[in-house]
C-alpha cells in the first residue's frame, strides 16, 4: 500500500493533475486497505477465540477462588476497591485470590472445543463468521 500512497501523493502535487487518474489511484488504495483489514481480521479470529476461551476458563474458577480466600482469611464481606470510601491495605485479599486461582487453574488450554462459543454457549447458535471479530464478554455494570 505504501508505494501506491507515495505515487498518489506525488501525482496529487503535480500542477493540473488529472483528477480522474487521481480518483482511480485513490480507489485502488482504499480497496487494498479494505482487503488487508479483512485479511487481518480473518488471521486474528483464531487468536481472539483462543484468548476468550482461556479467559473463560479462569473466570469460571474466580468465584471459588474468592470464596477460598475469604475462608482462609476468615472474611465475611468483600467489596471492590471502587465501592469503598477508604480501606486498609492490610486487609486486601487480592494476592490471596490470585494464589487460589493459581491453585485452581494452574494452566488453561487455548484450543476451544469444536462447538465452543464465548460465554458458555457451547453448540448454541452459529459460530462467528470469518472476518468477524470475537469479542470477550462485556463486564456487567457495577453499583447498587
Amino acid at each position: 500500500i505504501q508505494p501506491l500512497a507515495v505515487a498518489f501523493e506525488n501525482a496529487r502535487k503535480v500542477p493540473n493533475a488529472n483528477q480522474a487518474a487521481l480518483q482511480t489511484q485513490y480507489t485502488q488504495i482504499q480497496t487494498k486497505q479494505q482487503n488487508a483489514q479483512r485479511e487481518l481480521q480473518t488471521m486474528y479470529l483464531p487468536i481472539g477465540r483462543a484468548q476468550a476461551y482461556a479467559e473463560e476458563q479462569v473466570a469460571l474458577k474466580l468465584d471459588g477462588a474468592l470464596k477460598g480466600a475469604m475462608r482462609t482469611k476468615n472474611i465475611a464481606l468483600v467489596l471492590s476497591p471502587q465501592a469503598t470510601v477508604s480501606y486498609q491495605p492490610a486487609v486486601d485479599i487480592t494476592n490471596d485470590i490470585i494464589a487460589e486461582l493459581n491453585r485452581a487453574v494452574p494452566s488453561v488450554s487455548i484450543t476451544p472445543p469444536a462447538n465452543w462459543q464465548p460465554g458458555g454457549q457451547q453448540g448454541a447458535g452459529p459460530a462467528a463468521a470469518p472476518g468477524q471479530a470475537v469479542q470477550p464478554p462485556k463486564p456487567q455494570p457495577q453499583g447498587r
